[in-house]
């Protein structure tokens, strides 16, 4: 069998070469020629091989004094590398759609063991993976705290801008499925409680199904915390709408602070802001003992130092508000709930200092499907902050 014979040019026949491939003492300014055919391709993979810290097929110049080893796998094209100060010549890196949606997953269970659970991946892969991101972009994404991370200031701006990207390619896969994958409609289901369902579900949900008209929305209505969570936990919901914080096995997605504030009969002698320690012998409306949002409430007087008097014990949401108009006692109730259910009929008044509560999406921490996703992403982008009555 006759063996090819590569042709050299005539610049390189006077370089000094090593039977490793490589070549020393070409010139920094230089230009390389190119090599046509199948050897070139030959020589790049062997380039790559022999220089892992550049890509195959690039040519770096060395620094003026440096001699720097060109292998034959970097003959082969004329652009050259882009310079990084700290690591030395390097190529420009894209990350990868893997590597963002590590990063983001990262972000949103704020430790690398969470988020490899959430992604179903080892621990060490992500860890690898985030950290090659780091080293490729030439900054630091994460700050490790123990056995957690933060985001740093450039991680922060990086996440979000990966945010982007990754709806963007999802919003491309459903380019030609209006409905879906197949055609079939997708189904969501979210479970929250009935104050949340009748504020930021009757808001969220009917933008995010005009915006995907494919997806149908459940709605599934708890009242106690322990059943959302268990609806979670054994799938019968993926998305919770609730009052943070939550259970620690679930992964969160923060989308709004809402004020908490005081309502009152008609003619209350209370001050505007009422400072909290004015709760302690006042006359309550509350639920019921031995439910969730009592147990949550005296866990909160507790904290104050406080003892309200309960004046009225129901669980119904318009109970309250027959109980506050009729005097028998004030309510603690979100602003914007309390705007539409009282209108002028009972006293508003904010807290001093003001006391907000987040709300956020929380979901078991396993992969999401890709209407869950963008629900979140809809939700995050969409919902907004409430801020205390000046």
């Amino acid at each position: 069998m006759r063996s090819k014979v590569l042709h050299v040019p005539e610049c390189y026949r006077r370089l000094p070469c090593r039977f490793d491939g490589t070549v020393r003492g070409a010139s920094p300014g230089r230009r390389p020629a190119v090599f046509p055919g199948r050897a070139g391709a030959a020589g790049a993979r062997a380039g790559a091989r022999r220089e892992p810290g550049l890509m195959p097929g690039r040519y770096a110049s060395a620094p003026p004094g440096h001699a720097h080893p060109v292998t034959f796998g970097q003959l082969f094209t004329m652009t050259p590398l882009t310079g990084s100060t700290s690591r030395g010549y390097r190529p420009v890196m894209t990350p990868t759609l893997a590597q963002l949606r590590y990063l983001v997953a990262v972000a949103d269970c704020g430790s690398i063991t969470g988020a490899a659970a959430s992604v179903f991946v080892a621990q060490s892969a992500l860890s690898r993976a985030v950290q090659a991101m780091e080293r490729d972009l030439g900054i630091e994404l994460l700050a490790r705290r123990g056995r957690g991370v933060d985001l740093t200031p450039e991680g922060t701006r990086v996440v979000r801008l990966a945010r982007t990207v990754l709806d963007a390619v999802d919003a491309i896969d459903d380019i030609g499925t209006p409905n879906g994958k197949g055609g079939r409609a997708t189904t969501l289901t979210l479970v929250t409680t009935p104050t949340l369902a009748l504020d930021l579900a009757s808001e969220l949900v009917p933008a995010y199904t005009a915006r995907h008209p494919g997806v149908h929305v459940r709605l599934h209505q708890h009242d106690g915390r322990e059943s959302l969570v268990q609806e979670l936990l054994d799938g019968t919901s993926e998305l919770a709408l609730v009052d943070l914080p939550v259970d620690k096995e679930l992964s969160t997605h923060h989308i709004q602070e809402r004020e908490v504030v005081l309502v009152s009969p008609a003619g209350s002698r209370l001050p505007d802001p009422v400072p909290f320690r004015m709760l302690d012998g006042l006359p309550m409306v509350l639920p019921t003992p031995g439910t969730g949002r009592r147990t949550e409430m005296e866990a909160m007087f507790s904290c104050l130092g406080v003892r309200p008097v309960p004046a009225f014990e129901v669980d119904e949401r318009l109970a309250w508000v027959t109980g506050v108009t009729d005097g028998r006692g004030s309510l603690i109730w979100y602003r914007d709930v309390v705007l539409r259910a009282f209108g002028s009929r009972a006293e508003i008044r904010s807290f001093t200092p003001p006391l907000l509560r987040p709300v956020g999406i929380a979901h078991a921490r396993r992969p999401l499907t890709r209407a869950a996703r963008a629900f979140i992403a809809h939700a995050r982008h969409n919902a907004p902050v409430r801020e205390p009555a000046r």
